[in-house]
């Protein structure tokens, strides 16, 4: 896996390379670049598709400067600058640093896409959101986190995982996921950090700069989701000058898990209908 050596630390990114249209994927906490496998798969026959693995608790290299929401935003628009990457159809799920980096630092960007994620008030989101602000707080608390999430009989319980896909997680993917926060005090510190600095009114800021985001935007919600309600795909599509709403069945929030070959179906045409 190639990595690149940013103002803040190095970060790991997924490349497929290739000379189609540039898309790149942005996860969510306790996750990493895998959560797009399937997207990746399909879309890599006709487009540059890159996945970074953002400091999110997933990630191998803890940073040199601690993470904060506001940090990866600065992160994704370097990260775009250092490869140079022009044309971009930005992609998220989970998480809402692209509205930021939409609303802030849009010049690279020919699109955007939002794949279910925090948006508005609603952050961090759902329970599970909550639970993860908590256990930053508490002295123990992410290693007891941890522990938790690690156990098997336990990762579809709705404060866990099983609050983000209907279908279940390979254990194997899940277990790549925690190893990191397992096994490294450096990328639970990392974690803590980031969890203990979210800044409340970003994403309603970031909600008011991307009115004025006047390039191509697409809202995938899931009809099914347990996190974030269905109302804030609506109003995140009206908001957008150029924004248009598609709703999945079948899936909760992470989509990219649940309906890979349905939403790498959508990213394409999308992406083909130009701007």
């Amino acid at each position: 896996m190639p990595d690149i050596q940013l103002s803040a630390g190095t970060v790991e990114y997924e490349d497929t390379g290739g000379e189609g249209p540039v898309v790149v994927l942005l996860h969510g906490l306790v996750q990493d670049a895998t959560v797009w496998r399937g997207v990746l798969a399909d879309l890599r026959a006709d487009h540059r598709v890159i996945a970074p693995t953002l400091p999110y608790g997933a990630h191998r290299r803890p940073l040199s400067r601690p993470p904060t929401p506001d940090l990866v935003n600065e992160l994704v628009a370097e990260f775009l600058d250092r490869l140079d990457l022009i044309g971009v159809t930005l992609v998220e799920n989970d998480c809402g640093r692209a509205q930021t980096v939409a609303a802030r630092r849009p010049e690279r960007l020919a699109r955007l896409a939002l794949v279910a994620c925090e948006a508005f008030d609603n952050y961090p989101p759902g329970l599970p959101g909550k639970l993860i602000g908590l256990a930053c707080r508490l002295p123990g608390g992410v290693p007891l986190l941890v522990r938790t999430l690690g156990l098997r009989p336990l990762r579809r319980l709705p404060v866990g995982f099983g609050a983000l896909t209907k279908r279940p997680l390979p254990d194997a993917v899940v277990d790549g996921w925690l190893r990191p926060l397992r096994t490294d005090p450096a990328v639970r510190r990392d974690f803590r950090h980031y969890n203990t600095h979210v800044r409340r009114d970003e994403l309603l800021e970031a909600a008011q700069g991307l009115r004025r985001f006047d390039r191509p935007a697409l809202v995938v919600w899931a009809v099914e989701d347990l996190m974030l309600p269905r109302a804030h795909g609506r109003r995140l599509a009206e908001l957008l000058p150029r924004g248009r709403l598609v709703e999945v069945e079948g899936a909760r929030t992470l989509i990219p898990a649940d309906q890979p070959e349905l939403l790498a179906s959508l990213l394409r045409e999308f992406i083909a209908e130009g701007d």
